[in-house]
């Protein structure tokens, strides 16, 4: 997370230091903000360590949502090593959803013509291990065309809109095509928003069920540009007063997704 204030946590006989941004990162996020729509706040949680932070943290798995994700790549994954990202998303009870993303991807290189159209966002996510930016593209998919995708990648370019095939079009690797895609996936994962006790803002956990499994859990909290830092120090601070640590290894879900599904 962003805030550039150290202290220190007890826990027991071990302490915990709250990792910071160095002057040079911070000048970095400091001129992105006010370019972008939003600010994730973002920290996965060790494995072993998963139970007892949902514990601390008052989580309760009832009000969990249940979504499936995949993504849509080559099996060598060239279209995520070219920056590009396509998922498709299923979520109980609602429509679902189909997001191409760009990542990472600077603000000032945003193609204009994107900015304000509905589903487009431009983000910046922080986690105690570093920050990137990203512009995606989402559109509402009927739940049966989302189901069909998960299940063969041939229906990808119908269920494409326009905007988002000139996103796709931009990015792909020189001599891929989209017949070369295959899904990857899916994995299904529980989704709850909650507020803990005593705490000033709403957080999103996310339980991913990787098919070694394996599991991530992902805590997370939004924030306008504007409040970024604010929210970044007070989720420090609620954190790691409930004794989790925010120096342990990081890990985003997507990478883990396609790592799971690479060849062997």
């Amino acid at each position: 997370m962003i805030e550039a204030r150290d202290f220190d946590e007890h826990r027991g006989d071990t302490m915990t230091t709250i990792p910071s941004y160095d002057a040079d990162q911070l000048a970095e996020v400091l001129a992105m903000l006010p370019d972008v729509d939003s600010v994730e706040l973002k920290l996965t949680v060790p494995d072993a360590d998963q139970r007892r932070v949902v514990d601390v943290l008052g989580i309760d798995a009832l009000d969990a949502q249940i979504r499936q994700v995949a993504f849509l790549d080559t099996p060598d994954q060239r279209l995520s090593a070219a920056g590009l990202v396509v998922r498709v998303r299923r979520t109980q009870g609602r429509a679902g959803d189909l997001t191409v993303k760009r990542r990472p991807l600077m603000p000032t290189d945003v193609p204009p013509k994107l900015r304000g159209r509905p589903g487009f966002k431009v983000e910046l996510d922080a986690s105690p291990a570093g920050f990137t930016c990203s512009c995606s593209l989402t559109v509402e998919v009927p739940d049966r065309k989302a189901r069909a995708l998960l299940q063969d990648a041939s229906g990808l370019p119908a269920l494409l809109d326009a905007a988002q095939r000139g996103v796709v079009d931009d990015a792909l690797p020189a001599g891929t095509t989209l017949d070369d895609v295959v899904v990857l996936g899916p994995v299904t994962l529980l989704k709850a928003k909650f507020t803990p006790q005593g705490a000033p803002r709403r957080l999103t956990a996310e339980l991913w069920f990787l098919p070694d499994g394996s599991r991530i859990l992902e805590l997370s909290t939004k924030a306008a540009p504007r409040d970024a830092f604010q929210a970044a120090a007070e989720t420090k601070v609620l954190l790691a007063g409930r004794g989790i640590d925010l120096g342990a290894p990081q890990e985003t879900k997507t990478r883990a997704v396609l790592a799971a599904f690479a060849p062997s």
